[in-house]
């Protein structure tokens, strides 16, 4: 009895083995930097693809300044930003406060000959003003240099009572700059009461031939010129802004914000699968396996084992090997790689 046990063991023993030996073995996920072979068994058609998909991906890329800045940044949605400024919401943060180079019209209704017209604030922020002289009339509001001038022809004792309006004619102090999927990308002077989809409107709408995100953001400084300047990140819902007019997400813009209309992000697929071509990423995390689902799964001959990303990260592209079937055969879904913006997945064709 003991005989057989040990034969009925050791076959036992043989048969995992063999199996196992027949399984993927080694490394399900490589990553190595691309080199001349790494590519060789991707047919013609298929490498001058990825010329195009990386001349396209290379052209369309945000400035890589801007890019560090907003990883490196502290990122709000518009609920949390407006509960850690909730001066933001109201109407102080759309007076505009005038600054140098602004050119302003001043009416005194009371005596014509002291109003001019075209006065332009200097470059630190002061005015010369009839019967009153140089007057400082920088981060005030209009109504409040409408006060102020009043207040000072009465203290001359020129005008008890002046009634004077105030209007800026000329925007020159503060500006904004829009990037990304927008027609006219730039800097902008900043108007009075500008909101994001004003900033939007002023540099000539979304592209249309650029598939613009769901998602724009305002990358805003805070506390500006001082010790303790910083940047925030304000995410906003784009999509729900401009089909369903939801007006949360249409902020007031301040002087030196950055609105970033990111064009939509995409993955592409070239090689042994069903529908090659380009994927919208959508707003969630998705693998290389669904990645491979999405794009209808791999065609008879795919080399199902030497399936590559191709990604740039830190400037660097990298080539991030991926042994399929060890992922979906032999449970080992926790190595599935997650796909980024821009990546290339490479299935090659097998030659056995």
């Amino acid at each position: 009895m003991q005989q057989i046990n040990l034969f009925h063991l050791c076959t036992t023993l043989i048969l995992c083995f063999c199996m196992c030996a027949c399984g993927v073995g080694g490394e399900v996920v490589k990553v190595t930097e691309v080199n001349d072979n790494a590519l060789n068994s991707l047919r013609e058609v298929d490498l001058a693809r990825l010329e195009q998909i990386k001349k396209a991906r290379d052209s369309q890329g945000i400035d890589p300044t801007v890019s560090n800045m907003i990883q490196k940044t502290p990122h709000f949605s518009v609920s949390e930003y407006f509960m850690e400024h909730p001066e933001a919401r109201g109407t102080d943060t759309a007076d505009y406060k005038v600054g140098g180079y602004d050119v302003l019209n001043i009416t005194v209704y009371e005596e014509p000959d002291l109003s001019r017209n075209a006065v332009r604030v200097s470059a630190d922020g002061y005015i010369s003003f009839p019967l009153i002289g140089r007057l400082e009339v920088a981060n005030l509001t209009t109504s409040e240099i409408e006060e102020l001038i009043s207040l000072k022809l009465a203290e001359q004792q020129y005008l008890l009572d002046a009634h004077v309006s105030v209007m800026v004619t000329e925007y020159n102090s503060k500006r904004f700059l829009i990037l990304g999927a927008v027609k006219n990308p730039g800097s902008y002077s900043l108007k009075a009461r500008e909101r994001v989809l004003d900033g939007i409107s002023r540099a000539g709408g979304i592209d249309s031939e650029q598939k613009a995100s769901k998602k724009a953001m305002i990358i805003r400084t805070e506390d500006s010129g001082t010790q303790r300047e910083h940047k925030v990140v304000v995410n906003i819902d784009l999509e729900d802004l401009l089909k369903r007019g939801n007006q949360i997400s249409n902020i007031f813009l301040g002087d030196k914000d950055v609105l970033y209309v990111p064009t939509a992000a995409y993955f592409y697929i070239i090689g042994q699968v069903n529908r090659p071509g380009s994927f919208a990423i959508p707003d969630r995390e998705i693998t290389l396996v669904e990645a491979i689902g999405m794009a209808g799964g791999f065609t008879r001959i795919a080399s199902r084992n030497k399936t590559r990303i191709i990604r740039v990260e830190d400037g660097i592209e990298k080539i991030i090997q991926v042994k399929v079937d060890a992922i979906t055969e032999a449970g080992k879904k926790i190595q599935d790689v997650v796909i980024q913006p821009n990546d290339v997945i490479v299935v090659p064709e097998s030659f056995f």
